[in-house]
């Protein structure tokens, strides 16, 4: 079962579709997370946010996600969940131009998270701030609009991605599909 943290975004039910087709999950606010105990998922999703990090005052999501540094299983930010994804890690997030438009995302490295996407794909975007990539991840993909459009942590099962891939059709939901599918192969691996 997939956790889903829902952080304000209007988009979290293409989130919901994308995952059911292929697992069970549960949705909750990013402030419920102390009621819940997140090693019961195989996997943790952040949604985005309607909320511009360089216009607030950071502490508060920094501590409601601290618990990110000490979790050992998978977990995708996607938008504003990738952002605290690097700011729990050291990173910072600054103002770019507005980018609410489908951009060609070019992957970079190798990773699980790609499977069976082209080197280069479309995604849509819907932000108007970038995280620098913190100490321990690796830049997975960039755009001409974003410099970190995707990243990933060098040791932990972490993903970042800047896109939306909730709302980017069947390659959106592929990626979706590598995510859980990450998650499942963790969980077969820690059963053995």
């Amino acid at each position: 079962m997939i956790g889903i943290i829902n952080c304000g975004s209007q988009k979290v039910p293409y989130i919901e579709q994308a995952v059911d087709a292929v697992c069970d999950y549960e949705t909750f606010g990013m402030f419920d997370l102390l009621k819940r105990d997140l090693n019961h998922y195989d996997g943790i999703i952040i949604s985005g946010a309607p909320i511009l990090l360089t216009e607030v005052d950071l502490q508060p999501y920094v501590d409601n996600f601290a618990w990110i540094k000490s979790y050992k299983k998978p977990l995708l930010g996607i938008c504003f969940g990738h952002q605290i994804l690097g700011l729990v890690h050291g990173a910072f997030v600054a103002r770019q131009k507005d980018d609410r438009d489908w951009q060609t995302i070019e992957s970079y490295n190798d990773s699980p998270l790609f499977d069976k996407l082209p080197h280069e794909f479309q995604m849509t975007e819907d932000h108007c701030e970038c995280v620098s990539v913190p100490k321990d991840f690796q830049l997975i993909a960039g755009s001409d609009a974003c410099v970190n459009e995707a990243m990933q942590h060098d040791s932990k099962p972490f993903y970042g991605v800047q896109f939306h891939p909730e709302t980017s059709g069947t390659q959106g939901f592929l990626l979706i599909e590598n995510f859980v599918n990450i998650c499942l192969k963790e969980k077969a691996g820690t059963q053995n």
